[in-house]
């Protein structure tokens, strides 16, 4: 039971000490139930996997906590994410819910829990309380990491105007079609590590033929070419499947190389097509 090739980003801000790393590669639990949460974390695990995403949303963050329990690792072998879910933005639901959390997990501490979605045209939802609340609970010892899910430029600089406090991720629709670039650009300047989810297109993506011819050219498929291009972007990625082979595969990424040209070509994909919602939308 091995871990993953090394394989890290440090996190410059939003965190509650220096030397805090994330995984560069991990293991996405959306739209997995709680009871399949235990048996596809407890398989990640076992395959090396040491970054483990989930959310209150997924409503799964008990089975992903008895994986854990169950593993035998040592708590900081593992990187483990939450999100705080959408009703709770205000101070107080915010921190009753985050204690939520941690019980649920079954931890002391999490290494990064996440604003999931912005909000902001919620009525009564002020986003700088939300982004408070967060600095609270990271104050308090309860998460090595704060962050946010979702958030637009204007997002970003509204929080950290207001409190002085970057956020250390920014978990973000990404991936061939939708690449982010200005996005990017905003978080590189500002020293946030940007997190993609959706990284395979929902899985749209794995027909894509220029995927398709690349990877036949490697030898590999086109979800390891895909993870892969993510990985050499510098981007933190977040691959989920409930089967045990496609779990082996997506970890598979660090025996082969894309080159230049072949990035470039995946760049060129891009059409601005998101897969999900919008942030500017209202989530409920």
């Amino acid at each position: 039971m091995s871990a993953l090739p090394a394989s890290a980003i440090a996190l410059t801000h939003g965190t509650s000490q220096s030397g805090v790393t994330i995984p560069q590669l991990g293991l996405g639990t959306y739209k997995i139930t709680d009871d399949e949460a235990e048996r596809v974390v407890a398989q990640g695990l076992d395959l090396g996997y040491r970054h483990i995403d989930t959310a209150q949303m997924y409503g799964n963050e008990a089975g992903v906590g008895r994986a854990l329990a169950a593993s035998g690792l040592e708590r900081e072998e593992v990187f483990v994410t939450s999100k705080l879910n959408n009703p709770y933005h205000r101070r107080q639901d915010a921190l009753r819910a985050f204690e939520a959390s941690r019980q649920a997990l079954g931890l002391e501490a999490l290494d990064l829990f996440l604003v999931h979605w912005p909000l902001a045209q919620t009525p009564g939802i002020d986003l700088v309380e939300t982004w408070q609340a967060m600095i609270e609970i990271l104050e308090g010892g309860g998460a090595r990491a704060i962050g946010v899910s979702n958030f637009q430029p204007a997002h970003l600089d509204r929080i950290v105007e207001a409190t002085g406090v970057v956020p250390a991720v920014n978990q973000v629709e990404l991936h061939p079609w939708l690449i982010q670039h200005g996005l990017r650009q905003v978080h590189e300047a500002m020293g946030v590590v940007t997190q993609s989810w959706s990284p395979l297109g929902r899985g749209r993506l794995l027909d894509e033929p220029v995927l398709v011819g690349l990877a036949q050219e490697l030898g590999v498929s086109p979800a390891q070419v895909i993870i892969r291009w993510h990985l050499q972007h510098g981007l933190v990625v977040i691959p989920k499947s409930t089967h045990a082979e496609r779990l082996a595969a997506n970890a598979d990424v660090f025996g082969f190389e894309l080159d230049a040209s072949q990035m470039v070509a995946i760049d060129a994909l891009d059409r601005g097509l998101r897969t999900g919602s919008h942030p500017d939308r209202v989530q409920l």
